[in-house]
């Protein structure tokens, strides 16, 4: 990494979560916070273990 408050740090996380709002967040109803846990822990077993990671090049 490089050095403190420098915004290209936080790029891979910030990626990662306008990612989770877009495909399990928004739209969904307001639920507990243990069940909004679980939905996520899923989600991040699904995004890391089970989904398409190809990068389609024209």
């Amino acid at each position: 990494m490089s050095r403190k408050a420098t915004c290209a740090d936080n790029a891979p996380i910030e990626n990662f979560f306008g990612i989770l709002k877009q495909e399990m967040y928004y739209g969904e109803e307001l639920v507990s916070y243990e069940e909004l846990k679980r939905r996520i822990e899923e989600y991040i077993y699904w995004y890391n273990h089970e989904r398409s990671k190809e990068k389609w090049m024209d």
